[in-house]
């Protein structure tokens, strides 16, 4: 349990207005300039041209879109273990990876901590619980600008994974879960020379030592995945967690995740599973980071390619927050697909926030809350200037 005193709670605002106008409004099925009204955190009136009235923001023609909404990004454990050896303190950790998600435009991020690694005796098994403590002090304390919810990832062929879940699963600000399976050879890694190289880099492994660590995740997958998966996805469903499926490759991947039940496909790998999860009714998600860098550091499907088939629905940051906005853009930019402006943010605002049951923002209509960017397209860079969280100024 977390010692550390952080009682300061965030004032409550009441009856504050905001007035935006001259904003090139972004909704869902239009790009217009308008006047955007805010009272007490809601968007209370939205209406095309400009006003004259006192006190207006006069926004200069910049985009006014929905705070993003951000389902997986590992940016905290990053944060927390800068490098290897390093363990920052966990609260201050946190505030600059909040400071870092809402810099990049998120107002609510989905923090993916990993449940099981394919590393016996990881910093990431050591910690997890003390940064999910630390999230939530700060969450309570008022401290944090973005809003905090939990996404469990849960790596299956971990042979302890399913009793760390079962300890964290009741907890608060658990809202999504993802099942994950890094095995060699198959889903994100097919290709066994990537695995190879991904881990020998990270590791410092020799070959001889990469060949045994092979060798021991294959056999822990074959003791541990199909159980865990299995087991998992029925204490979700009891609760009504929303589920992901990770790395689907083949057809059989992605109809045992319709099985499931599951409502989002993360990081499909290949054409064939990111068409047919689309055709199942899978949400599916793909690194904004793949789209900046023009394909995937595994060397699988090219999120791109995906939108150009019109089977690409949401896009998240994974490990780079800035990229969501930029990739964003960069889809509306794209000749080859039919994302205008509206759907390329859509899949950053809207999509996400409705596949994770958050049906009050991710969208600019009256009654919403009022979770807002204003950004400025500056040559073919989005460059933000404000985000509002409820109305609050929080960058």
């Amino acid at each position: 349990m977390s010692t550390m005193d952080l009682t300061l709670e965030r004032p409550q605002l009441e009856n504050r207005e905001l007035l935006l106008t001259n904003a090139r409004i972004v909704t869902e099925d239009d790009v217009f300039t308008g006047t955007l009204t805010v009272r007490d955190g809601l968007i209370s009136a939205m209406e095309r041209g400009n006003t004259a009235v006192p006190g207006a923001r006069d926004c200069q023609q910049a985009y006014l879109i929905p705070g993003l909404v951000e389902l997986h990004t590992d940016n905290l454990e990053k944060h927390f273990s800068p490098r290897p050896g390093v363990i920052w303190p966990s609260h201050p950790a946190v505030l600059t990876h909040d400071a870092h998600i809402v810099s990049s435009g998120i107002t609510t991020v989905f923090d993916a901590l990993s449940v099981g690694d394919v590393v016996d005796d990881s910093n990431r098994l050591a910690h997890l619980r003390t940064l999910i403590d630390a999230l939530a002090d700060t969450h309570k304390a008022g401290l944090l600008r973005a809003e905090h919810l939990l996404h469990l990832r849960c790596e299956v062929s971990f042979g302890e994974t399913l009793q760390l879940f079962e300890d964290l699963v009741d907890h608060p600000l658990l809202q999504l879960v993802s099942v994950i399976d890094h095995t060699p050879g198959q889903r994100q890694f097919v290709r066994e020379d990537k695995y190879r190289q991904y881990y020998q880099g990270k590791h410092g492994l020799s070959d001889a030592e990469m060949d045994t660590f092979t060798r021991n995740r294959k056999e822990s997958a074959r003791l541990h995945s199909d159980r865990n998966r299995r087991a998992i996805v029925a204490i979700c469903q009891a609760r009504s967690i929303p589920l992901a499926s990770h790395d689907d490759a083949t057809l059989e991947h992605v109809a045992e995740s319709a099985g499931f039940g599951m409502t989002i496909a993360e990081f499909p790998t290949t054409l064939e599973a990111a068409k047919a999860s689309h055709d199942h009714g899978l949400r599916v998600l793909m690194g904004a980071p793949n789209i900046v860098r023009g394909g995937s550091h595994s060397g699988n499907i090219a999120a791109a390619e995906l939108a150009t088939a019109g089977v690409l629905d949401i896009l998240s940051s994974d490990y780079y927050p800035a990229s969501m906005l930029d990739a964003a853009f960069r889809l509306a930019r794209m000749e080859d697909n039919n994302y205008d402006l509206s759907k390329a943010i859509a899949t950053v605002t809207a999509t996400p926030a409705r596949c994770a049951n958050l049906h009050d923002r991710g969208v600019i209509e009256p009654g919403k809350r009022a979770d807002l960017v204003l950004v400025e397209s500056r040559g073919q860079l989005p460059l933000i200037h404000n985000v509002w969280r409820q109305g609050e100024r929080v960058y």
